[in-house]
């Protein structure tokens, strides 16, 4: 086993320690060992350490004893792999905020053929019947054509194209934000047991973690991460499934979507997507005519990407600072999200920004823990 393994570990325990300032930490340390066991002083003069969070940090490492953490996690929850570990999931390496260490629960070469190509399904809790029909024959037809379909086990779109994919004995991967000892919602225990027999849940969370309203969109970028292509059912214009599609965009993935009628408010999000370079899908034959133009993964390149570069440009004057340093792209945002709660679009129209570009440096902030999410996509300081 790698030692390296062991501070991944670590370091997922520290809160204010997310993936944006853990890859920091191994560029600026060269392993995580190293930053592990650096002086205090050298962590606090870290870019995005500030004083407040600097103590928590080093309070909270203070308190963990790798090796005996490692012990303990092996007795109580044993299947997880590091960033480190050669059989992380490739593309969700690839992604700049991929997870540190991942659990799993289930089939673990449901996502360890190296040609095989993931789809992520998702859509509105609330779809239509045409939005259920389309669902599930995307996701049979896939599950028949050797895709693996990647989604959130949440209500609707999500838990159709699970089911549909197991009838159809194909695999299917659910991306979940609570531990995955931990099936949410409730009325999803049966699937999640079908899943586990057949397929694969994985979370970045720890086993007991319970449902927090935060973890579901930060999950969002895990199954547009794990997936090579993104569809999308149907989506309100304010919807988690559009974050997963900007996300996707944002790593240099492909989106299709489900068109509908322009009377329905679940296929307004999707034609929305449309303007952004998402491909309609025009029938099932269609759909594996837009799949088959994508190469297959090489088999033979299996080594872990390298860590994505971050620029470590110095911090810009700040009034009114938010906890902890940030780079100046996110704390444009952050000085736009007051205390008090504001709409995603009219950050969207403060910023002056691309919608992608947005979602993207609001989910990073949620990750660093300086904004919160709250319901109707509106966003508040921590």
């Amino acid at each position: 086993m790698s030692q390296e393994r062991i501070y991944w570990l670590a370091w997922s325990k520290v809160n204010g320690v997310g993936p944006i300032l853990v890859d920091r930490l191994y560029q600026q340390f060269g392993s995580l060992e190293a930053a592990w066991h650096a002086p205090d002083e050298k962590i606090l003069q870290i870019y995005g350490v500030g004083a407040l969070s600097g103590a928590e940090i080093l309070a909270a490492r203070a308190k963990i004893d790798p090796v005996k953490l490692l012990a303990r996690q092996t007795i109580d929850d044993p299947n997880w792999w590091a960033r480190s570990d050669t059989d992380y999931p490739r593309l969700l390496a690839e992604i700049p905020s991929a997870p540190g260490v991942l659990y799993y629960r289930g089939q673990v070469a449901t996502i360890q053929q190296p040609g095989d190509l993931t789809i992520g399904i998702v859509g509105t809790r609330e779809p239509s019947k045409y939005g259920i029909k389309w669902a599930r024959e995307i996701s049979t037809c896939l599950a028949k054509n050797g895709f693996t379909i990647v989604s959130g086990m949440a209500l609707g779109v999500d838990t159709e194209a699970h089911k549909a994919c197991l009838e159809a004995g194909g695999k299917t991967i659910a991306v979940i934000g609570t531990g995955v000892d931990v099936v949410y919602p409730p009325s999803n225990h049966q699937l999640a047991a079908d899943i586990q027999q057949h397929g694969l849940i994985v979370s970045e969370y720890s086993a007991g973690t319970q449902p927090n309203r935060p973890h579901f969109p930060a999950r969002n970028r895990i199954i547009a991460g794990l997936s090579r292509v993104t569809i999308v059912i149907e989506a309100p214009v304010k919807s988690g499934a559009l974050i997963t599609a900007y996300q996707a965009n944002d790593f240099n993935r492909d989106v299709y979507i489900l068109p509908g009628a322009i009377d329905n408010p679940n296929a307004l999000g999707c034609l929305g997507l449309l303007s952004r370079g998402a491909q309609p899908i025009l029938g099932l034959k269609h759909l594996l005519e837009l799949l088959s133009s994508i190469p297959q993964l090489d088999s033979r390149q299996l080594q872990l990407p390298l860590m994505p570069q971050l620029d470590l440009a110095p911090a810009i004057a700040k009034v009114n600072a938010p906890a902890i340093e940030l780079a100046p792209d996110l704390h444009q945002i952050w000085l736009l999200v007051g205390d008090d709660p504001i709409d995603f679009d009219d950050l969207v129209s403060k910023a002056q920004l691309p919608v992608a570009t947005v979602s993207s440096r609001l989910l990073q902030l949620e990750l660093l823990g300086s904004i919160e999410q709250l319901p109707g996509m509106r966003y508040q300081r921590c």
